[in-house]
């Protein structure tokens, strides 16, 4: 019915929803529990429900296959995209504005894009690089003018962490997945294994063993369950067939989505101006898409 590639990019706009959501949910539980300790909790929960699926057959047998090379690259993409990255972002929503960090981290689409270039040799079409230009055009009206007050200094730097960790995790993701040597399940849970456990040791050590209620409990099994266990192996899978870059803009589309969010559940209206800077963004989303096919049709790689 549909094109590997349409299929994929289903998949991944349903992934950046779910990752969409999380904010909403990770912002109200932030008032309860610590950045890293809920960080920790979240992943850490995700890869115990990744790990009942080791009773089915062939997925220990695929386990135990890993090398101690392949092992190493996996510990590595683990600590970089989910200890890194994500605690990083926990601990930059505790202390910004989720408009703000959301502002920074779009910039991820041009760091991924160099890198995949760099890295990965999958070159973008010239209509691609114009729609990453107008999407960050949007992003920038969006957001105009981003102020920072001096208090949230803690927050901007965890959020460029998490942005350079981001970029650099998803292209070496992306070439871990690519390279088809481990099936999504494998990658997913080895990397939410290795940084869930880093990230609850450091919370609990900083932070104590927090008290949850049963709403926080509800929350970090929603969040581990389906945002994270279901949704990063879904994008696993989604990166053996979307180049990076690609992938990166279609992940900003939680700009957009997140406003909306925002605007239904925490009560943040959209002046005229952050409503054209969506559109801005959206339209940049689609050149990409665009630009993609016109390249196949010119003969260039994308």
């Amino acid at each position: 019915m549909f094109s590997s590639h349409t299929r994929a990019l289903l998949e991944a706009l349903l992934v950046t929803f779910l990752w969409s959501t999380s904010w909403i949910f990770i912002k109200i539980g932030l008032a309860d529990i610590p950045a890293l300790t809920f960080a920790g909790l979240r992943y850490t929960t995700a890869f115990l429900c990744l790990a009942l699926l080791l009773f089915r057959p062939g997925r220990r047998v695929a386990i135990a296959a890993v090398t101690g090379k392949q092992w190493a690259s996996l510990i590595g993409l683990g600590i970089l995209q989910i200890a890194v990255a994500q605690g990083a972002q926990f601990v930059a929503l505790a202390s910004l504005p989720a408009a703000s960090l959301t502002l920074l981290l779009n910039f991820s689409a041009l760091l991924i894009a160099g890198m995949g270039i760099l890295f990965l040799k999958e070159r973008l079409a010239k209509w691609q690089w114009v729609g990453i230009g107008v999407f960050l055009v949007g992003v920038l009206i969006y957001f105009y003018p981003p102020i920072f007050p001096e208090s949230q200094t803690l927050g901007l730097v965890a959020a460029l962490v998490a942005l350079t960790a981001n970029a650099v995790g998803s292209v070496i993701g992306r070439a871990v997945n690519r390279a088809g040597t481990f099936e999504p399940y494998t990658i997913t849970l080895i990397t939410l294994g290795v940084g869930g456990i880093i990230m609850l040791v450091i919370g609990v050590g900083i932070n104590g063993v927090p008290r949850l209620n049963l709403t926080n409990w509800l929350t970090i099994f929603w969040l581990a369950a389906v945002n994270t266990a279901f949704a990063f192996t879904l994008w696993n899978r989604v990166l053996r067939t979307i180049p990076a870059a690609e992938a990166g803009v279609i992940n900003n589309t939680m700009l957009i989505q997140i406003a909306v969010l925002a605007w239904i559940f925490l009560g943040e209206a959209l002046t005229p101006v952050e409503i054209m800077g969506v559109a801005l963004a959206a339209g940049g989303i689609l050149l990409v898409q665009v630009g993609r096919n016109a390249g196949k049709t010119s003969g260039k790689t994308v």
